[in-house]
């Protein structure tokens, strides 16, 4: 019973897992408090805004939907594990959440510090911010603390987000580097490093879970799981054999269809035992009278076989005794893969339970474990190519470039399968957090690597560099810090003593890495001499230049005088 309780704590750290859904939802404020730090503070606050909605939350929007369709599909009656299907529909609820919260509250929230800026008042303390001379007169802890964060003489200029230290840096220091062609060589080597890894784990991916995992990491279970592969992993778990109908045991085609069933196991049956006594005692029970009496009053009797009596149900009719039901056990001869064996055995035991004129079933506590991964490999590939297949077919309607979305495809399957491959090669197994986590990766990828790729898609400028120094410039203080909060928030796991939640912070921790590769370092070196190319709108501007001159020296011609004028 120890078993079902491991396999009820599965859902408690499905549980501990929802608070990952707030990575969306601190993606989207980090967004929009970068679209309102880069509108012009001497706008009114109602249009300060108005700007800020207007370039976070269409992505924001096509982002949600994708996370919302994607945990729609695992929370759908086609998933067949409980725990995912849980998991799936409590994501769905807080994403709708997330969104109305950005979308409402906390553009209230805008609003009323977008009102305190505009009049001068503290942003914490709500009082007015005294004067520049006045703050000269008192400590440093007290100009730091009132302090409104700028100077005075540039508190209305164009883009005062400029200032911000990670934004600075970006601008100053890394654009500046991560597109230098001494460089982009060894990011080139670095990405094939890793996708050599994430290939090499890929097809070492376990297509079953060790049940060690599974359990709290000082459990005296893990104490006993340990013992038993390192001794007796060449023998499957003890079986049990329920035989849940009256049976003609005296019948010598019976016996020979539970010779058949038990073929190839090693067996503890009280059905051999009363066989074997009644070949020694040269005793015929040929008839059913006599077979259940011997059995009643001379087998279970004898004190080496009276521990059977638990096995077999008698009811009586009348004069007449009847065998109900009755059990026995099997345990099969496995390889060092007892796991995988013991999945096989069980997939071929059960069909045989429907078909043979036997009426049994088999069951073993390890058997929850095993119909649970029976498909522990299949469901995410399947659940995260479905995913990319539909997120493929929902951008073309969502967004304008195409060639946005073969760069998203590209980013995100480059993302799921390195996270796939590295994860198994950091030995952990395909279990229900490692599926969550796949599903969780598929949508995370999507949120930070989408606004980045289709603001240098549809940039204008003259090179794909400038334009992918803008996209960074633009959007890479968000996604910085949300990946960082995310990262942060990763470290309490590390002191939990579950193998699950270890497994948890595992997978989380390479799925906010690799994102992070992806957004800082690959994709600002690929995207420079891949497609889309930039060339056309060096031939649109200078078409337009062109024009605006021709037109310049038509007025010009026509009315000589207003050169003067001017």
């Amino acid at each position: 019973m120890s078993n079902f309780t491991e396999y009820g704590n599965l859902c408690t750290i499905t549980e501990k897992f929802q608070f990952h859904s707030t990575g969306h939802g601190t993606k989207g404020v980090f967004e929009l408090l970068s679209g309102w730090r880069r509108t012009r503070e001497n706008l009114p606050f109602k249009d300060r805004v108005a700007d800020a909605y207007s370039d976070v939350m269409v992505s924001y929007t096509m982002t949600s939907s994708l996370y919302f369709i994607a945990f729609g599909m695992g929370a759908s009656p086609f998933t067949n594990i409980e725990a995912v299907k849980v998991f799936c529909q409590n994501m769905c609820v807080s994403i709708l959440l997330n969104y109305f919260y950005i979308f409402s509250f906390f553009g209230s929230c805008l609003v009323f510090a977008g009102q305190l800026e505009q009049n001068r008042y503290h942003s914490i303390f709500c009082c007015k911010i005294p004067s520049a001379e006045y703050l000269d007169r008192k400590p440093v802890w007290f100009q730091t603390v009132m302090n409104d964060g700028h100077q005075h003489t540039s508190h209305h200029e164009a883009d005062p987000y400029q200032h911000h230290f990670i934004q600075h840096f970006l601008r100053e220091h890394y654009n500046e580097w991560i597109t230098n062609i001494y460089v982009k060589p060894f990011v080139v080597i670095l990405y094939l490093i890793y996708a050599s890894f994430s290939f090499m784990g890929c097809l070492q991916i376990n297509d079953g879970a060790n049940i060690i995992n599974l359990l709290a990491s000082e459990s005296p279970s893990v104490s006993y799981a340990l013992i038993q592969q390192k001794y007796f992993s060449n023998y499957s778990p003890v079986i049990g054999f329920y035989i849940y109908e009256p049976l003609e045991y005296w019948n010598g085609t019976v016996q020979e269809d539970l010779k058949t069933l038990s073929q190839g196991f090693n067996t503890v049956s009280w059905i051999e035992q009363y066989y074997q006594y009644l070949r020694v005692g040269n005793i015929s029970a040929t008839n059913k009278s006599d077979f259940i009496s011997i059995l009643q009053n001379s087998f279970l009797k004898t004190p080496e076989f009276q521990h059977f009596k638990n096995d077999i149900i008698f009811s009586k009719t009348g004069d007449e005794n009847n065998i109900i039901a009755s059990r026995l056990y099997l345990v099969a001869r496995t390889s060092e893969n007892t796991q995988r064996e013991a999945v096989e055995l069980l997939e071929k035991l059960r069909p045989l339970s429907l078909i043979q004129s036997i009426k049994f079933i088999v069951f073993n506590p390890t058997f929850v474990f095993m119909d649970h991964y029976g498909l522990s490999v299949t469901m995410p590939v399947l659940i995260s190519g479905f995913g990319i297949l539909l997120m493929l077919i929902l951008t073309f309607f969502l967004v304008i470039h195409p060639l946005g979305n073969f760069w998203l495809i590209l980013s995100v399957t480059s993302i799921e399968l390195g996270v796939l491959g590295l994860m198994t090669l950091w030995n952990v197994d395909m279990d229900c957090i490692s599926i969550l986590c796949l599903i969780y990766t598929l949508n995370f990828a999507i949120d930070h690597c989408a606004p980045l790729l289709y603001t240098f898609v549809l940039a204008t400028e003259h090179t794909r560099t400038q334009c992918i120094k803008n996209s960074l410039q633009e959007h890479g203080t968000a996604i910085l810090q949300n990946v960082s909060s995310f990262l942060i928030g990763l470290v309490p796991l590390l002191f939990v003593p579950s193998n699950l939640t270890f497994t948890l912070f595992k997978c989380l921790l390479l799925a906010g890495s690799c994102t992070l590769l992806h957004c800082f370092v690959i994709l600002p070196v690929f995207l420079t001499f891949f497609p889309p190319s930039k060339k056309h709108h060096k031939k649109k501007k200078r078409a337009k230049r062109k024009e605006r001159e021709e037109i310049e020296c038509i007025e010009i011609q026509e009315n000589p005088d207003h050169v003067t004028a001017v």
